[in-house]
């Protein structure tokens, strides 16, 4: 290992203090450091959004931003968004209180194979967020930043409409 910096970060709420080489990517730093696979990785060049995460609560493409840029930052991943229902830490989805966009993907069948939907799910939390009632345009330009080959994305506009009827009540 070469040259380190020690950063220190918030992810999914807990604080972590670790060194780190200036080159590593957040990405690598999720997944190899902290073993938060969700974070997914595809094409890394940020174009498919698979490794998108919320950093202080903006949606960034984690293939493109290193490690030593998080220092001080909150990051949010996918296994962040569901909490656990038996206190263990590590939410399941048969026993954890779901996000309502991680519901309503189950429920409208909004993800097949599922690589892809980390990262569009860590997309639409802030997108309806700032848009509490997006109609179909608005909806699909959201997700215009990310590539599905599975989907051809309807369900995905059905499941994103029902969370946001949801978290609007």
């Amino acid at each position: 290992m070469g040259e380190t910096l020690t950063i220190r970060l918030t992810v999914n709420g807990k604080a972590y203090d670790r060194p780190v080489e200036p080159r590593l990517l957040l990405s690598d730093f999720l997944r190899h450091d902290l073993h938060l696979t969700g974070t997914h990785v595809g094409c890394e060049h940020g174009v498919c959004g698979a490794c998108t995460v919320l950093l202080d609560g903006e949606a960034v493409r984690s293939c493109l931003v290193f490690a030593v840029q998080a220092d001080g930052a909150e990051i949010s991943t996918v296994e962040g968004l569901a909490t656990p229902s038996d206190g263990s830490g590590i939410p399941h989805p048969e026993d954890a209180d779901l996000h309502p966009i991680q519901a309503a993907f189950r429920e409208s069948h909004g993800l097949q194979c599922g690589f892809c939907t980390p990262g569009i799910l860590m997309t639409l939390v802030p997108f309806l967020e700032e848009n509490p009632d997006p109609d179909e345009e608005q909806i699909r330009e959201a997700l215009s930043g990310h590539l599905c080959r599975c989907t051809g994305y309807q369900n995905i506009v059905t499941a994103v409409r029902l969370a946001a009827d949801r978290m609007a009540t």
